[in-house]
């Protein structure tokens, strides 16, 4: 107690300015001990920070593998005979199999990097700290020791030449001596370990380095199993059947599907020949939406009524006209746009022939097959027109914005001049001169379509919105639709009533049931104008 209480008033004098302190340790030491806080704070920092970061907690399993459990069950629940059921299979055992690195790499970033920050910043440092406040302590007591000594030095008149004598004087100077001998041993350990951390500051800063090296190592090993497994994923897609096509580029769809003409044509097409060619303003009365937006689906995934959609003519042509507007680039190319209305602008009927040849000569191979297919069923549609009052002109105004179009449409004025005097001025001569401009072609190509009867379905039709299509439906009809087909609807008004035709008023009635057959795809037909024996029939498109 009388040692606490000499030691208290030593540092009150000391605080006062009434006593001077006695600094033991050199400027290097001091300049040590002020480091030792900041990495202090640095390694509590980073470690707390770095123990978050692990998934991995006591007594839980790991987020990873219970994803990759999830996988597996669901790909149980799926069946392998879908490509959602592989997927999810093949995803599971890398989930896992990632999962396993992951906690590798957690133990060993634990057991190389945290626990030695753990030591650095919780056991180390605070021991030479701990060490540096027990030698303040001893400073102050051979401050104390010493000032009483003096103390008594003086009040025994004696000048500080000489030294006092007798049992108390003794008694100050061998505490004097003692705490002296007290404070440079616990000053000569702490230098030692203040310069032995000094030293060892290189070993510190290899527990980074550790911690990128197994970082890079698990994210090696976590890299060669995606790459392992990348594969595998892309042969299940390609070898998937069943390939949306509808907004896919044209070549894409032919490639995986491993076709020459893209399935919605050849499906629309072949069908339109055997049940709409008589069909009052093909293409250009607007299908139920509903009906439209199933069709388009069953084309996607490559399984098709026919028999139910042969009673509905205007949604298989609405079919075709929203996957030639849908393609990413237009079926004549944009980088033939300014060859075609070159071509369009040749006064010459002769010259403008060849020129519109020339330009189709030059299509991608891919591009030219399909357009020549179109075009030899448009002009066979014609063959049609005093029926179904198609004629090449109103053709040409209905689909030639879908089939040719700039990378920057304009304004309406300017889209509706364009045509007007351009992209009919392109597609019409194409239609009336088809069999100068192609040679006689298959139209069913993979032989998988058939002929059901048909009828005139004029009076179901509207060429406004359906009647059964709600108001969401109809803004995203208006806005998926291409400015110049919304625009040339009102035209073919205008050429029906030039060509001296008034169109009916149009009845919103909804067909009625249908029903439904199977079909199968084993065998190949030749023309389709051949009618099967089969009535209805069902189809997957030859995507195999």
């Amino acid at each position: 107690m009388k040692k606490q209480f000499n030691r208290m008033r030593q540092l009150a004098n000391q605080t006062v300015g009434r006593a001077e302190k006695t600094e033991v340790l050199s400027e290097d030491l001091l300049q040590v001990e002020k480091r030792l806080e900041l990495v202090k704070q640095v390694s509590h920092s980073t470690h707390k920070k770095l123990s978050a970061c692990l998934q991995g907690q006591q007594g839980k399993k790991h987020p990873l593998t219970t994803l990759a459990q999830c996988m597996v069950d669901g790909a149980a629940v799926l069946g392998d005979e879908s490509l959602l059921g592989k997927m999810l299979k093949l995803c599971g055992e890398t989930q896992d199999k990632l999962a396993q690195e992951l906690i590798l790499f957690e133990l060993t970033t634990e057991r190389d990097v945290i626990e030695p920050l753990y030591d650095l910043a919780e056991v180390e440092i605070p021991n030479i700290q701990k060490q540096r406040k027990y030698l303040a302590k001893l400073v102050l007591d051979m401050d104390s020791a010493r000032t009483r000594f003096y103390q008594s030095t003086k009040s025994s008149g004696l000048s500080s030449n000489l030294q006092p004598t007798g049992a108390k004087a003794d008694h100050l100077r061998e505490e004097m001596e003692e705490a002296a001998n007290r404070m440079e041993i616990c000053r000569d350990q702490l230098s030692a370990d203040m310069y032995s951390f000094v030293a060892k500051e290189i070993d510190y800063a290899s527990y980074f380095q550790a911690l990128i090296e197994v970082q890079a190592e698990y994210h090696r090993k976590s890299l060669e199993l995606l790459q392992s497994v990348l594969p595998q994923i892309k042969a299940h897609q390609e070898t998937w059947v069943e390939k949306p096509c509808y907004g896919k580029p044209l070549e894409e769809h032919l490639a995986l599907s491993g076709r020459d003409i893209a399935f919605p044509i050849e499906a629309c097409v072949t069908m339109l020949l055997e049940c709409g060619m008589q069909e009052e303003g093909l293409f250009r009365i607007a299908p139920s939406a509903s009906k439209l937006k199933k069709l388009k689906a069953s084309l996607d995934c490559g399984v098709l009524d026919v028999q139910e959609y042969s009673a509905d003519p205007h949604a298989i042509a609405g079919a075709l006209k929203s996957y030639l507007r849908e393609l990413p680039e237009p079926l004549m190319t944009f980088e033939l746009y300014n060859n075609w209305i070159q071509a369009s602008n040749i006064q010459d009927q002769d010259r403008r022939l060849q020129a519109l040849l020339n330009a189709c000569e030059k299509l991608p191979p891919s591009n030219n097959n399909n357009f020549k297919y179109l075009i030899k069923f448009l002009s066979k549609l014609t063959e049609y027109q005093d029926v179904n009052k198609m004629t090449p002109g109103n053709i040409a105004i209905v689909l030639g914005p879908n089939l040719l179009w700039t990378h920057n449409e304009g304004n309406i004025t300017e889209m509706m001049t364009t045509v007007s005097l351009q992209i009919v001025g392109i597609i019409e001569p194409i239609i009336q001169h088809a069999d100068w401009f192609f040679p006689e072609i298959e139209f069913n190509v993979t032989g998988n379509y058939g002929s059901p009867v048909h009828t005139n379905h004029n009076a179901n039709y509207s060429s406004m919105p359906s009647p059964d299509m709600d108001q969401m439906d109809r803004r995203q009809t208006d806005q998926s639709r291409r400015p110049l087909s919304v625009a040339t609807d009102n035209m073919m008004l205008e050429f029906y009533k030039k060509d001296g035709y008034d169109p009916p008023i149009p009845q919103l009635i909804k067909p009625g049931p249908i029903n439904r057959a199977q079909f199968s795809t084993e065998t190949h037909s030749g023309l389709s104008a051949q009618p099967e024996s089969a009535a209805s029939f069902r189809f997957r498109s030859a995507l195999k």
